[in-house]
């Protein structure tokens, strides 16, 4: 069978041509990194004058909603090539330029996102300063459109640094600050969709095989090591619910699961936990390991004392197994499908 070749390919590359035709392919994907950043950013910044024009002139002129109708006629018909100017669009712009009037915070924050994750954080979150914070954060881990409505959808900011720790005393500054930041208060695991009476076990096994959703909600820097994970120590078996490690962190993360009410004398089985890891798996260049310990319930006061003389760093976060989203929250903002419906143009 005859191969053709190309005659180009046959030719011997110099010395050092590898090393410098992979740097240049690193800088031409840079390069149309930052041009799809920069065209992203004009079209954001865009967006956002049309609608500030649109704001001034309906404020100043006195001019009704219709001629926003009018505007998307006129606009689609002198650039039939141009997606983003049906009135549904239009309409969110001009809530684009109300909820952002500052302009820098366009070119600066939510111009370096995508219009689809701008959608999401203008219809999802009402307040500014909680807008600003997803906004941050969605650009600071690259999240997608759908991580991003995830995450406001189940609070996760609101619930951040919510566990009850004894960081402060078990860990030096600045590390004990980020790990009191990396936990939460409660977690959500209502996709698994197992009811209340399942048994720790379940828990784990649907945790283990819903692993990329339970990582969104542990949240950025955690990797799954295993469950009933396998130490042993003087001759006895013993087994972790489930070992994370945290890349952020550098340090490994026990995380034992209880299905009842938290009690003061888990914390003993979890701080012997965190010393055989410490002993058998820690290097000398980790961190100290942190446990945390999610139960059905708990008593902040309790768990407070608990932790108070303890000499491992662990923290205690309730879980739940249901859908608990605020009611106002879910009936007073429209859905990101219901957006996607009415900008079907955009896509």
């Amino acid at each position: 069978m005859n191969t053709k070749h190309d005659p180009i390919s046959l030719i011997d590359a110099p010395h050092g041509y590898t090393d410098w035709l992979t740097e240049l392919k690193t800088r031409i994907h840079s390069a149309q990194q930052r041009a799809a950043l920069s065209v992203n950013r004009e079209l954001i910044l865009l967006y956002w004058q049309i609608g500030r024009d649109i704001l001034e002139r309906q404020a100043q002129q006195g001019w009704g909603s219709k001629v926003i109708e009018r505007l998307s006629h006129d606009l689609r018909t002198s650039f039939p090539d141009m997606k983003g100017f049906s009135r549904a669009n239009l309409m969110y712009m001009r809530a684009f330029a109300e909820a952002w009037p500052d302009v820098e915070i366009v070119q600066q924050l939510v111009g370096r996102l995508p219009w689809g994750h701008n959608l999401v954080l203008l219809s999802k979150l009402k307040d500014a300063e909680n807008r600003k914070r997803y906004a941050e954060r969605a650009i600071e881990y690259a999240w997608s459109r759908n991580v991003l409505n995830i995450h406001i959808e189940t609070r996760l900011l609101e619930r951040e640094g919510n566990a009850v720790t004894n960081f402060e005393a078990n860990l030096p500054k600045p590390h004990s600050d980020l790990a009191r930041e990396s936990l939460k208060d409660p977690y959500l695991f209502d996709f698994l969709g197992i009811g209340q009476e399942a048994d720790e076990r379940e828990i784990e096994n649907a945790l283990v095989q819903h692993i990329t959703r339970f990582l969104i909600e542990l949240g950025a820097g955690f990797a799954f090591v295993g469950r009933q994970y396998h130490l042993e120590v003087g001759g006895d078996d013993f087994f972790i619910d489930l070992l994370f490690y945290h890349l952020k962190l550098r340090c490994y993360v026990v995380v034992e699961l209880k299905t009842g009410v938290f009690k003061p004398e888990h914390t003993g089985q979890l701080s012997f936990y965190l010393t055989a890891v410490d002993a058998q798996l820690k290097s000398e260049h980790d961190q100290p390991t942190i446990g945390l310990l999610l139960c059905k319930t708990q008593n902040r006061v309790v768990a407070e004392y608990a932790l108070r003389d303890s000499n491992k760093p662990i923290g205690v976060a309730e879980y739940q197994l249901v859908e608990a989203l605020p009611a106002e929250l879910q009936i007073s903002l429209p859905s990101i499908e219901q957006i996607e419906q009415e900008l079907g143009d955009l896509s």
